[in-house]
């Protein structure tokens, strides 16, 4: 078992290296694919042990929602030892940090620093809800707390359509951007026509990282690749599920139609392009 369930969280232990390559499909998801991060009106956390993350949905549908202290972290606040990135991937939303007021835009960025101690999540209109998805990492140092609109991201334009790659990576929490202790975070986004997402791929052996997919159709999904070069897997990803890439994996996608994706990543460092390349006539 990979997955194990408390009242608040949920844990989910990774397999090792070697173990996912005797994995069968059901395996392969319950140890690598979040499947059901936003539940209405409610809070959703997962907490692993790839670098200690945790990824969260928060999804205020009716009356406001509070990040609260969770037992089996031991802390009497949620980012008493923590950092997080939040970006909405639903209607306009707010959120209140410590008294301050955000609000918040489809694709914009909160940084919430360590020793925040009250944090609350709103819809700004119910009948589009926000949804906050959260990424937390421990954090060793204190950054305040910031906010970032598209127009204050570090824009890439990468690939192209004749490569069916051609995409849009915006760098909210990164060296230049928003400071953090050892969060980086952002939005890639393909354009039409294009579905090939981190191709050629890659690894990157001093940090895990985790994507959440969304912008998808109901009859649409992302294939998700994942393992070892020499070894590689699929997950099969619908709107608004995650998957989870240890340092040893590569991590790349291609869906039946253009979609966006977070990644975030936590580690020994934030250099965006510390990553080790693999030919795409390597993979097997």
């Amino acid at each position: 078992m990979f997955k194990y369930e408390y009242p608040e969280l949920i844990y989910r232990f990774s397999p090792s290296v070697g173990e996912y390559r005797t994995f069968g499909t059901k395996a392969l998801r319950d140890a690598f694919l979040l499947d059901s991060i936003f539940v209405p009106g409610a809070v959703s956390l997962v907490a692993t042990d790839l670098d200690r993350a945790i990824v969260g949905g928060i999804s205020p549908a009716g009356e406001p929602l509070k990040l609260g202290a969770e037992k089996e972290l031991r802390c009497r606040y949620f980012f008493e030892r923590r950092e997080g990135g939040i970006i909405n991937i639903g209607g306009a939303g707010r959120i209140i940090a410590d008294g301050e007021t955000y609000e918040i835009e489809k694709g914009e960025c909160l940084y919430v620093g360590r020793e925040t101690k009250t944090i609350v999540f709103e819809s700004l209109d119910t009948t589009n809800p926000a949804a906050f998805y959260l990424l937390s990492y421990p954090a060793h140092a204190r950054y305040p707390t910031s906010f970032a609109d598209r127009s204050a991201a570090r824009r890439i334009d990468l690939g192209s359509g004749e490569t069916c790659n051609k995409r849009t990576i915006y760098q909210y929490i990164h060296e230049e951007g928003i400071r953090s202790c050892q969060l980086v975070m952002g939005v890639t986004e393909l354009e039409v026509g294009s579905v090939w997402n981190t191709m050629p791929c890659h690894t990157h052996f001093r940090r895990s990282e985790v994507y959440l997919y969304y912008n998808l159709g109901d009859e649409d999904q992302v294939a998700h690749f994942m393992g070892q070069p020499d070894e590689t897997r699929v997950l099969w990803v619908k709107d608004r599920q995650a998957a989870l890439s240890p340092s040893w994996s590569i991590h790349s996608g291609s869906g039946t139609a253009a979609y966006s994706f977070i990644w975030g990543m936590g580690g020994e460092n934030q250099r965006f392009d510390d990553m080790d390349g693999v030919p795409v006539g390597d993979l097997r």
